[in-house]
């Protein structure tokens, strides 16, 4: 990532987070892949973490009704109550098929993809015409011994003259700098929010990546190893 300055008051955590790579793939997974227009309906999933997080609310700026998926009520209470979703969705106590329907009756515009799977086959059973799916991750599947079987629902995609696409963050390194800039702008308007969850010592390094995989994190998990400067 190019060297650049913390704005005024930031923090390192920010630069790891908000205004760093998870910052950086929502901004332009959402904006230049999945393309959003005022008025149309985003679903994110994995909401509650670091890149969801900051792509709903991207997606609240331009206008659109933005729901979520996240794992707990908690989360799903901050993404909503905090971060300023419409809706969010609990996955784990839910049917997320009849969710979706329920909170997006107009269909699905946009689908920013953290986590692949059950998921993102409910999700293209609800798609809208000319729907745009954003592939960003896929954690789901990330510690499956075996590939599972392709989504069922993908002739939706047919059907609906819609669009599935993957990226790469780095894609657009040369653009960062304007990322960066505009991020930086929103945080601290105070219009883009952001958390870090932050496990002490290098000791804890193992303990904290599993975090991820069991979706105990809240935002961006960081390990903090010495003190963060004045």
């Amino acid at each position: 990532m190019p060297m650049m300055p913390l704005p005024t008051g930031g923090s390192l955590t920010a630069a790891l987070s908000v205004l760093g790579i998870t910052g950086m793939t929502a901004y332009f997974g959402l904006l230049d892949v999945g393309q959003p227009k005022a008025g149309e309906t985003v679903v994110v999933s994995g909401a509650a973490g670091a890149t969801g997080s900051v792509a709903g609310q991207i997606a609240k700026l331009k206008g659109c009704r933005v729901v979520g998926l996240a794992g707990s009520a908690d989360k799903c209470n901050w993404v909503t109550d905090d971060l300023g979703f419409d809706a969010c969705i609990n996955y784990k106590s839910e049917d997320v098929a009849a969710a979706l329907k329920g909170t997006c009756p107009s269909g699905i515009d946009v689908y920013f993809d953290n986590v692949g799977g059950a998921i993102l086959d409910a999700v293209l059973g609800c798609i809208a015409q000319r729907a745009r799916i954003v592939l960003c991750g896929a954690i789901s599947m990330y510690n499956s011994l075996e590939l599972p079987p392709g989504p069922k629902n993908y002739v939706a995609l047919i059907v609906q003259r819609a669009r599935m696409e993957g990226f790469i963050v780095t894609d657009f390194l040369p653009r960062f700098p304007e990322a960066y800039l505009q991020l930086s702008q929103w945080v601290a308007e105070g219009t883009i929010k952001y958390a870090v969850d932050v496990v002490q010592g290098l000791e804890n390094a193992t303990t904290a990546i599993n975090r991820l995989f069991t979706g105990a994190n809240t935002g961006k998990l960081l390990v903090q190893i010495s003190p963060e400067p004045a």
